[in-house]
């Protein structure tokens, strides 16, 4: 499932002229990978770099290994997308404890980002005029600036949203346009099915519809909607709703849309619910968008 690639010059996986923040990711790549490709533990592909990217919240999990003397080895391709790559990624201390990870690594310069991305993009600004123009021309640079802001956005989001114990998955670091992110997997290191691969029996269906409820409120009071909510960026882990993919996170206030967002997040979720058989007076989203919009202080 995997090819070794130590010996290999790396590559940035964007055309056109790379972000700071990448142009200094890569160096360090290529400088680990000439300096210390012979040394790494067999089959490992990289050292840990948790040591020199932005960080997950506090707590931090007990499973999660932060030792710099862990090694990074990749088992293979978990999913593909217009957007991003993710894999998933064994991080462990020679002979010690280890943990899986999933690697999602944002795509630019040559690949079109995100339908409808100019939405999205409402309320987040750059600082320099000359970014702001990148972005809005969609010039090679400006599209790697926009997969660096989108990886920059998920990581915060997650990281507010767990804090506050909101069903995501762990942000474990970020590193230029890559996210390390908890691993949701069963005791034989299957992923978590997508929601839209279940077939709840009526009781866990209403159950799971519960679990979103209480998720989407939870986004409520931190003023952000998903974007994107979808039975296919829902993951159910033993047992568990979580919610997945949010690097297009609107932020209801700031985002002049934030409340149409809000409302079709509602609508395709709620309409995958009744499809399954839940009753339209529970899965109303007329009913749970007012909600949601009063739990932010909207209404």
């Amino acid at each position: 499932m995997r090819r070794r690639r130590a010996d290999d010059d790396p590559q940035p996986q964007r055309s056109g002229r790379l972000t700071e923040a990448e142009r200094v990711r890569l160096a360090r790549v290529r400088d680990d990978a000439y300096t210390a490709a012979q040394e790494l533990p067999d089959g490992a592909d990289r050292w840990s770099t948790w040591g020199d990217a932005d960080q997950g919240p506090h707590p931090r999990p007990s499973w999660l290994v932060t030792d710099l003397a862990a090694a990074d080895t990749e088992l293979g391709v978990l999913k593909t997308g217009k957007e991003a790559d993710v894999f998933v990624i064994e991080r462990a201390v020679p002979g010690g404890a280890g943990c899986l990870l999933a690697a999602k690594r944002y795509r630019g310069g040559e690949h079109r980002l995100f339908h409808r991305d100019a939405g999205y993009l409402e309320g987040r600004r750059m600082r320099r005029s000359r970014e702001t123009r990148a972005i809005a021309n969609r010039s090679s640079f400006g599209r790697n600036l926009i997969a660096e802001q989108w990886a920059v956005a998920e990581f915060a989001a997650l990281s507010r949203l767990w804090t506050i114990g909101a069903p995501v998955p762990y942000p474990v670091q970020r590193d230029g346009t890559e996210l390390l992110l908890e691993f949701l997997c069963d005791a034989e290191r299957h992923g978590a099915p997508r929601l839209a691969q279940v077939r709840p029996e009526p009781d866990e269906l209403r159950e799971l519809w519960e679990q979103l409820v209480a998720a989407l409120e939870l986004f409520a009071i931190e003023g952000l909607t998903h974007g994107d909510l979808s039975a296919y960026n829902t993951l159910v882990h033993d047992g568990h709703l979580m919610l997945i993919d949010l690097p297009q996170v609107v932020d209801l206030i700031a985002n002049p849309a934030g409340r149409e967002f809000l409302a079709r997040d509602v609508a395709n979720i709620a309409g995958w619910f009744r499809a399954r058989g839940l009753p339209e007076d529970v899965a109303d989203p007329g009913a749970l968008t007012a909600h949601l919009l009063t739990t932010a202080g909207l209404d």
